[in-house]
Protein backbone atom coordinates (compact mmCIF):
# COMPACT_ATOMS: atom_id res chain seq x y z
CA UNK A 1 0.00 0.00 0.00
CA UNK A 2 1.35 3.43 -0.95
CA UNK A 3 2.49 5.65 1.92
CA UNK A 4 0.11 8.47 2.84
CA UNK A 5 1.41 12.00 2.34
CA UNK A 6 1.39 13.91 5.63
CA UNK A 7 2.88 17.21 4.51
CA UNK A 8 3.53 18.69 1.09
CA UNK A 9 5.27 21.95 0.17
CA UNK A 10 5.18 23.38 -3.33
CA UNK A 11 7.33 26.24 -4.62
CA UNK A 12 8.27 27.31 -1.08
CA UNK A 13 10.40 30.46 -1.17
CA UNK A 14 12.06 32.77 1.34
CA UNK A 15 14.79 35.28 0.47
CA UNK A 16 16.65 37.62 2.84
CA UNK A 17 18.20 40.75 1.26
CA UNK A 18 19.05 38.88 -1.91
CA UNK A 19 20.11 35.67 -0.14
CA UNK A 20 18.02 32.80 -1.51
CA UNK A 21 17.69 30.89 1.76
CA UNK A 22 14.84 28.74 0.37
CA UNK A 23 14.21 29.00 -3.34
CA UNK A 24 11.17 27.31 -4.86
CA UNK A 25 11.36 24.07 -2.89
CA UNK A 26 8.97 21.17 -3.53
CA UNK A 27 8.93 18.68 -0.67
CA UNK A 28 6.88 15.64 0.38
CA UNK A 29 6.81 14.07 3.84
CA UNK A 30 5.15 10.68 4.27
CA UNK A 31 3.27 9.52 7.35
CA UNK A 32 5.26 7.45 9.84
CA UNK A 33 8.71 8.07 8.40
CA UNK A 34 11.91 9.46 9.87
CA UNK A 35 12.99 11.96 7.22
CA UNK A 36 16.40 13.62 7.57
CA UNK A 37 17.21 17.03 6.13
CA UNK A 38 20.94 17.49 5.51
CA UNK A 39 23.24 19.88 3.69
CA UNK A 40 26.16 22.26 4.16
CA UNK A 41 26.01 25.16 6.61
CA UNK A 42 23.93 27.92 5.06
CA UNK A 43 22.03 25.51 2.80
CA UNK A 44 18.67 26.76 4.14
CA UNK A 45 17.70 23.86 6.40
CA UNK A 46 16.61 25.82 9.48
CA UNK A 47 14.87 28.44 7.34
CA UNK A 48 12.99 25.67 5.55
CA UNK A 49 11.68 24.01 8.72
CA UNK A 50 10.88 27.46 10.14
CA UNK A 51 8.66 27.98 7.08
CA UNK A 52 6.99 24.62 7.68
CA UNK A 53 6.36 25.37 11.36
CA UNK A 54 5.18 28.95 10.75
CA UNK A 55 7.98 30.69 12.64
CA UNK A 56 8.85 32.51 9.39
CA UNK A 57 6.25 33.42 6.73
CA UNK A 58 6.79 32.18 3.18
CA UNK A 59 7.14 34.77 0.42
CA UNK A 60 5.58 32.37 -2.06
CA UNK A 61 4.56 28.76 -2.35
CA UNK A 62 2.12 26.57 -0.42
CA UNK A 63 2.19 24.12 2.49
CA UNK A 64 -0.46 21.45 2.99
CA UNK A 65 -0.79 19.28 6.10
CA UNK A 66 -3.04 16.25 5.61
CA UNK A 67 -4.45 18.01 2.56
CA UNK A 68 -5.25 21.22 4.46
CA UNK A 69 -3.66 24.47 3.29
CA UNK A 70 -1.74 25.82 6.29
CA UNK A 71 0.44 28.31 4.37
CA UNK A 72 -0.97 31.35 6.15
CA UNK A 73 -1.52 29.80 9.58
CA UNK A 74 0.56 31.36 12.39
CA UNK A 75 2.92 29.11 14.34
CA UNK A 76 0.62 28.57 17.34
CA UNK A 77 -2.18 27.37 15.08
CA UNK A 78 0.19 24.99 13.31
CA UNK A 79 1.03 23.53 16.72
CA UNK A 80 -2.67 22.87 17.25
CA UNK A 81 -2.83 21.39 13.74
CA UNK A 82 -0.15 18.87 14.75
CA UNK A 83 3.32 20.35 14.09
CA UNK A 84 5.83 20.52 16.97
CA UNK A 85 9.26 22.08 16.42
CA UNK A 86 12.16 21.69 18.87
CA UNK A 87 14.88 24.28 18.45
CA UNK A 88 18.58 24.18 17.61
CA UNK A 89 19.33 25.76 21.00
CA UNK A 90 17.71 24.16 24.07
CA UNK A 91 14.49 26.02 24.91
CA UNK A 92 13.53 24.68 28.35
CA UNK A 93 12.35 26.87 31.25
CA UNK A 94 15.42 26.56 33.45
CA UNK A 95 13.82 27.78 36.70
CA UNK A 96 10.87 25.36 36.52
CA UNK A 97 10.82 21.66 37.31
CA UNK A 98 11.07 19.06 34.59
CA UNK A 99 7.42 18.20 35.20
CA UNK A 100 6.27 21.82 34.96
CA UNK A 101 8.08 22.26 31.64
CA UNK A 102 6.13 19.39 30.14
CA UNK A 103 2.89 20.36 31.91
CA UNK A 104 3.01 23.76 30.21
CA UNK A 105 3.17 22.02 26.82
CA UNK A 106 0.22 19.80 27.78
CA UNK A 107 -1.76 22.80 29.01
CA UNK A 108 -1.12 24.70 25.77
CA UNK A 109 -3.05 22.06 23.83
CA UNK A 110 -5.89 22.05 26.36
CA UNK A 111 -5.42 18.45 27.44
CA UNK A 112 -6.74 16.95 30.70
CA UNK A 113 -5.76 15.53 33.09
CA UNK A 114 -2.51 17.50 32.86
CA UNK A 115 -0.51 15.41 35.32
CA UNK A 116 -1.20 12.11 33.59
CA UNK A 117 -0.41 13.51 30.14
CA UNK A 118 2.80 15.18 31.34
CA UNK A 119 4.04 12.04 33.09
CA UNK A 120 3.23 9.95 30.02
CA UNK A 121 5.42 12.23 27.90
CA UNK A 122 8.25 12.02 30.44
CA UNK A 123 7.99 8.23 30.54
CA UNK A 124 8.33 8.08 26.75
CA UNK A 125 11.78 9.67 26.99
CA UNK A 126 12.90 8.11 30.29
CA UNK A 127 12.76 11.26 32.43
CA UNK A 128 9.90 10.30 34.75
CA UNK A 129 12.26 9.84 37.75
CA UNK A 130 13.51 13.41 37.26
CA UNK A 131 10.06 15.03 37.21
CA UNK A 132 10.71 17.06 40.37
CA UNK A 133 14.19 18.24 39.36
CA UNK A 134 14.78 21.88 38.37
CA UNK A 135 15.27 21.82 34.59
CA UNK A 136 18.29 24.14 34.70
CA UNK A 137 20.19 21.61 36.82
CA UNK A 138 19.86 18.85 34.22
CA UNK A 139 22.85 17.92 32.10
CA UNK A 140 22.83 19.38 28.59
CA UNK A 141 21.91 15.98 27.16
CA UNK A 142 18.96 15.59 29.52
CA UNK A 143 17.78 19.11 28.65
CA UNK A 144 17.70 18.11 24.98
CA UNK A 145 15.68 15.01 25.90
CA UNK A 146 13.33 17.19 27.99
CA UNK A 147 12.79 19.37 24.95
CA UNK A 148 11.71 16.28 23.00
CA UNK A 149 9.31 15.37 25.82
CA UNK A 150 7.83 18.87 25.60
CA UNK A 151 7.35 18.37 21.87
CA UNK A 152 5.74 14.95 22.37
CA UNK A 153 3.42 16.39 25.03
CA UNK A 154 1.81 18.42 22.25
CA UNK A 155 0.71 15.10 20.68
CA UNK A 156 2.07 16.10 17.26
CA UNK A 157 1.56 14.24 14.02
CA UNK A 158 4.85 15.84 12.91
CA UNK A 159 7.83 16.38 15.22
CA UNK A 160 10.60 18.59 13.77
CA UNK A 161 13.98 18.20 15.48
CA UNK A 162 16.67 20.81 14.70
CA UNK A 163 20.22 19.54 15.43
CA UNK A 164 19.04 17.39 18.37
CA UNK A 165 22.38 15.57 18.90
CA UNK A 166 24.53 18.70 18.88
CA UNK A 167 26.70 18.64 22.00
CA UNK A 168 25.56 15.17 23.11
CA UNK A 169 27.95 12.46 24.30
CA UNK A 170 27.98 9.14 22.46
CA UNK A 171 25.84 7.40 25.09
CA UNK A 172 23.31 10.24 24.98
CA UNK A 173 23.14 9.94 21.18
CA UNK A 174 22.31 6.24 21.53
CA UNK A 175 19.47 7.14 23.93
CA UNK A 176 18.23 9.79 21.53
CA UNK A 177 18.06 7.28 18.67
CA UNK A 178 16.05 4.87 20.82
CA UNK A 179 13.58 7.65 21.65
CA UNK A 180 13.11 8.64 18.00
CA UNK A 181 12.59 5.05 16.86
CA UNK A 182 9.97 4.62 19.61
CA UNK A 183 7.81 7.59 18.54
CA UNK A 184 7.23 6.38 14.96
CA UNK A 185 4.95 5.50 13.24
CA UNK A 186 2.54 7.29 15.59
CA UNK A 187 4.52 10.49 15.04
CA UNK A 188 6.34 11.41 11.85
CA UNK A 189 9.83 12.86 12.43
CA UNK A 190 11.63 15.48 10.33
CA UNK A 191 15.23 15.69 11.48
CA UNK A 192 17.90 18.30 10.72
CA UNK A 193 21.19 16.67 11.60
CA UNK A 194 24.90 17.03 10.80
CA UNK A 195 25.94 13.75 12.41
CA UNK A 196 25.90 11.48 9.37
CA UNK A 197 26.15 8.29 11.44
CA UNK A 198 22.87 9.29 13.13
CA UNK A 199 21.28 10.21 9.79
CA UNK A 200 22.24 6.99 8.04
CA UNK A 201 21.19 4.89 11.02
CA UNK A 202 17.81 6.53 11.66
CA UNK A 203 16.42 7.97 8.44
CA UNK A 204 13.91 6.25 6.20
CA UNK A 205 14.51 8.93 3.57
CA UNK A 206 16.93 11.85 3.26
CA UNK A 207 16.59 15.19 1.50
CA UNK A 208 19.74 17.17 0.71
CA UNK A 209 19.48 20.97 0.55
CA UNK A 210 22.15 23.10 -1.12
CA UNK A 211 21.96 26.87 -1.73
CA UNK A 212 18.26 26.87 -0.84
CA UNK A 213 17.23 24.18 -3.33
CA UNK A 214 16.83 20.41 -3.14
CA UNK A 215 19.85 18.60 -4.51
CA UNK A 216 18.51 15.07 -3.98
CA UNK A 217 15.97 12.97 -2.09
CA UNK A 218 16.22 9.23 -1.52
CA UNK A 219 17.00 6.36 0.82
CA UNK A 220 20.26 6.47 2.79
CA UNK A 221 21.80 4.10 0.25
CA UNK A 222 20.74 6.27 -2.68
CA UNK A 223 22.04 9.43 -1.03
CA UNK A 224 25.35 7.79 -0.17
CA UNK A 225 25.84 6.80 -3.80
CA UNK A 226 24.71 10.10 -5.32
CA UNK A 227 27.65 11.81 -7.07
CA UNK A 228 26.18 15.30 -6.80
CA UNK A 229 25.65 14.86 -3.04
CA UNK A 230 29.20 13.54 -2.62
CA UNK A 231 30.57 16.59 -4.40
CA UNK A 232 28.48 19.10 -2.46
CA UNK A 233 28.43 17.60 1.01
CA UNK A 234 29.48 14.04 1.77
CA UNK A 235 32.86 13.88 0.07
CA UNK A 236 34.02 10.47 -1.10
CA UNK A 237 31.51 7.57 -1.06
CA UNK A 238 30.99 6.07 2.42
Amino acid sequence: MAAVILLQAHGLTRHFDGLKAVDGVDFVLKEGEIHALIGPNGAGKTTFVSLLSGRIPAQSGTIHLKGRDITKLPAHKRVKAGIAYTFQITQVYAALTVFDNVALAVQSRGAHPIRAAAMAALERVGLETRAGQIAGTLSYGHQRVLEIAMGLALKPTLLILDEPTQGLAQGEIATFKEIVRAVVPETTVLLIEHNMDVVMDLATRITVLNFGTILATGTPEEIRANRAVQAAYLGEPC
